[in-house]
């Protein structure tokens, strides 16, 4: 008995998702539960695992076609075998005709239809004059390297991607302020400590659970930059949810950390690592996209040095990172070199004013420069 595949629920607020690659065609074999097709929406990928062994026998969508959640997108057969390798069909589940073909000609009459069209072809001529031969055309110039385009329709995610910063430009006035952060004291206290958080946690102690316990010392200081604009009124919050900008296998994402300021430097380093690696697997859930009050964009990791982020609506602020570099740098009348890191701030310009903007960041590198005030709280 044939069995449905069926495109899931992937959130509430999602009614319909686009069909992206099928991993396995019509007449492929599949386990339990491993990957069929990868279904798309704009938050999240996921792959729709076969619900029992067997073999594929038909898709009814293919790649780039919308279909509804509950929609029946393909079937196969449980424990069933190969469809005969005498007939094709296509990735929609319809078999190709077998084409029209035509007409064979033996090879002594194609030789004789190739010389006589090699002859050259003789012109008419006036009574009296001989036969005339036409000029060769000029030759073809070629190209010494094809040129070429390919037009690949965008992803629900890259086209939400898009949506969006085309809306925070629009809807909000946003504006970027700068500093830079002596990284000095933060690598010598995770030098000195790392391995025994290693040992202890089992997870490696990165510098961004540093960032977000100073981001939020900052959004403690200045809750103008945690909070929204909702129509006329401005919404402020007592709790700091914290969307972390990763790199995904289609497009950058934002997991949150839900409730971060109550979350210990091992938990934030955990969540964060699974957010990536899960991220690059295209495993994430659109509950996890969802929401965040204040944003972290680590362009460093990539050898940004400077930059200047977008705000992800309705958020008010995103603080980017960027590359550390050994520079030059006054130290008590003299010039020493230090790993420093160019920070920025950028935020909605309706609701916070600059002198916040620039405290917010001050408060940022202070901690930074000085981690035992975030144990403190001074």
């Amino acid at each position: 008995m044939a069995v449905e595949l069926v495109v899931p629920s992937v959130g509430e607020s999602v009614t319909e998702v686009e069909i992206g690659d099928w991993l396995k065609n019509p007449g492929d074999s599949v386990e339990e539960d491993e990957p069929v097709v990868v279904i798309e929406t704009e938050k999240v990928t996921v792959e729709l695992p076969a619900p029992a062994a067997g073999t594929i026998t038909e898709t009814l969508k293919r790649k780039g076609e919308r279909a509804a959640v509950g929609d029946v997108i393909g079937y196969m057969e449980p424990n069933g075998k190969p469809s005969p390798s005498g007939s094709s069909q296509r990735a929609d589940g319809r078999r190709d005709r077998h084409a029209k073909r035509e007409p064979v000609r033996s090879a002594s009459a194609s030789a004789r239809s190739l010389n006589e069209s090699a002859k050259p072809q003789e012109m008419p001529v006036a009574p009296g004059e001989g036969p005339k031969t036409p000029p060769s055309p000029p030759p073809i110039p070629k190209s010494l390297s094809p040129r070429e385009e390919q037009v690949i329709p965008m992803t629900p995610i890259r086209r939400r991607i898009a949506e969006r910063l085309v809306e925070a430009h629009k809807n909000a006035a946003l504006l970027t302020t700068f500093n830079q952060v002596d990284m000095s004291a933060v690598i010598t206290l995770r030098n000195r400590h790392e391995e025994r958080f290693r040992t202890k946690y089992q997870i490696k102690l990165g510098f961004m659970s540093f960032f977000v316990k100073a981001a939020i010392e900052g959004l403690k200081l200045i809750p103008q930059i945690n909070a929204e604009v909702r129509g006329h009124d401005i919404v402020y919050r007592n709790y700091y949810d914290i969307g972390i900008a990763v790199g995904g296998g289609k497009g950058l994402v934002v997991p949150v950390l839900r409730n971060a300021e109550r979350l210990s430097f091992a938990e934030i380093e955990r969540a964060i690592a699974d957010f990536a690696e899960r991220a690059q697997a295209n495993q994430l859930t659109v509950d996890e996209l969802q929401g965040g009050t204040f944003t972290i964009s680590n362009g460093g990791i990539y050898g940004s040095m400077l930059s200047t982020p977008i705000v992800n609506p309705p958020q008010s602020g995103v603080l980017g990172l960027h590359a550390i570099e050994d520079r030059p740098v006054a130290r008590d009348g003299a010039v020493v070199i230090r790993p420093m890191m160019y920070v920025a701030l950028t935020y909605d310009h309706r609701i916070v004013d600059g002198r916040e903007a620039v405290t917010f960041l001050k408060r940022i590198k202070d901690v930074i420069e000085d981690p035992a005030r975030m144990l403190l709280e001074v």
